[in-house]
């Protein structure tokens, strides 16, 4: 019904709406890092189930009236890194792995559609839930041959000029030696002011001319770089965290603001991360939460229906996302017990390892119970159970080795657990990396209709520059 509804208000307004303006006035470019198909159909299989039925709650953007599919592969490989999926959805341009904004000669910078978006004379924002100099957001400000020049990509951030930009501070926020200028300073000589907390936004964000709005100090999360390389994961997420809706909502506050039109991009870039530690719980929780930035999206395309286009993809899939691993059923509703993600799971058990005492076997499974449902709502067999003692054998025995993903550094107890888990839901994965499977494309708006059947990614942007008169 929701669905229905959905659809049939957006084709009232097209039907009942004068005379479409000949260009776009306002363009979201929604990037879902990580999020190929599986993970958004999962997501909606996973809500149904959490809701008691065999069927789906669907997200807003499996509602748009028009959808496609997106080929990934890159100019070196036919899986895609960030950058050169990045570049590609950026820049109209398929390039090399590893490069950023550039061509696969590593000589030639590409013109992103955001800085064709400024030259036309609209606001532009930039914003990502992870770190702002990351390979998706970068691609649309920055040209570079290599993705982890980040003190690099700062400082074209701040020469870009434009209007906002939102994510969790930098990297890098000076070079290796830590001599040279301080990144926010830089930023702050060019123009910029920098906002911390969503709470600071609502008091001053318009007061400025351009922003950086980030978190507040120690609210971020990863054990390399003390919180700048990403807000929290949804399902960890405390009352004062920086969300990915606020950041959204702030972003369009600010840029509509200017009265020029707009240019936005959101990237959901922890989808990514969860996918990376193959943790579906955590992913579902994620790609909700873009969801919920791409509902305020549509709202506000329901107060300009013909003046917005809103289209959502995916850089590429992360994972290899299966639903179904034994026979014809799937058991999403067992992943809600999970509260929270691998990685913080992880780091609960490593504080009772790291403690005075000894961790006991009584002590870990009142930590699963709490954390996962073990031995409550979730019934492990006597294979299950074996095999968590043997991660906790090894573990108390000095033997387990850490095991990595592409962000994390994953205590064995806890991935075991997890895929534990995961197996009683019966999700599978083929990687721990990224996949070579399509991702998809939804839209909304003028010129949606383009937006269907199946493109290589440089097509989207193309599509948006025609359709925005860029």
């Amino acid at each position: 019904m929701k669905r229905f509804s959905l659809l049939f208000v957006s084709f009232l307004i097209l039907l009942l709406s004068p005379v479409q303006s000949k260009e776009v006035k306002y363009v979201f470019f929604m990037i879902g890092d990580g999020m190929g198909v599986n993970q958004v159909i999962a997501t909606e299989r996973y809500r149904g189930a959490n809701a008691g039925k065999i069927g789906i709650i669907p997200l807003t953007m499996t509602q748009f009236p028009f959808f496609g599919l997106s080929r990934t592969y890159s100019l070196s490989n036919g899986i895609t890194d960030s950058a050169a999926g990045g570049t590609a959805l950026s820049s109209c341009q398929k390039t090399v792995n590893g490069v950023l904004g550039m061509d696969s000669t590593k000589s030639i910078a590409l013109t992103s559609i955001a800085e064709k978006a400024k030259a036309k004379g609209r606001a532009v924002g930039i914003t990502t839930s992870v770190s702002i100099d990351h390979a998706t957001p970068g691609a649309f400000y920055a040209h570079v041959p290599d993705r982890k020049m980040y003190y690099t990509i700062g400082l074209q951030m701040a020469a870009s000029q434009f209007d906002f930009f939102a994510g969790a501070d930098f990297l890098t926020p000076t070079d290796r030696n830590k001599q040279a200028v301080h990144l926010h300073q830089i930023l702050r000589n060019s123009g910029y002011t920098i906002l911390k907390g969503y709470s600071e936004y609502l008091k001053e964000g318009q007061k400025h001319e351009k922003l950086f709005l980030t978190q507040l100090d120690g609210k971020g999360q990863n054990q390399l770089t003390r919180g700048r390389a990403s807000i929290p994961f949804a399902i960890d997420r405390a009352e004062d965290d920086l969300t990915l809706s606020q950041i959204t909502a702030s972003a369009i506050n600010f840029l509509e603001a200017k009265n020029k039109g707009f240019f936005l991009m959101v990237e959901g870039g922890k989808i990514d991360w969860a996918c990376h530690s193959n943790d579906a719980r955590t992913i579902f929780a994620e790609v909700e939460d873009f969801d919920n930035s791409i509902r305020l999206a549509y709202e506000f395309y329901l107060k300009h229906p013909d003046e917005t286009l809103i289209v959502v993809t995916a850089d590429h899939e992360t994972g290899g996302l299966g639903l179904g691993t034994e026979g014809y059923t799937l058991h999403f509703d067992r992943i809600a017990s999970q509260k929270c993600s691998l990685p913080a799971l992880s780091e609960e058990i490593n504080k009772l390892l790291d403690g005075a005492n000894l961790l006991s076997w009584e002590q870990l499974k009142a930590v699963l119970r709490e954390k996962l449902g073990f031995w409550d709502s979730i019934k492990l067999s006597e294979e299950q159970e074996e095999k968590l003692r043997y991660a906790y054998t090894q573990t108390v025995d000095g033997k387990a080795q850490v095991v990595k993903s592409e962000y994390f550094e994953e205590e064995l107890i806890a991935v075991t657990a997890i895929k534990i888990l995961n197996d009683n839901a019966h999700s599978g994965w083929t990687t721990g990396a990224h996949s070579g499977t399509p991702v998809p494309v939804f839209a909304i708006g003028v010129g949606a209709e383009q937006f269907t059947g199946i493109m290589e990614n440089t097509e989207i942007p193309r599509r948006i520059a025609e359709i925005a008169n860029y």
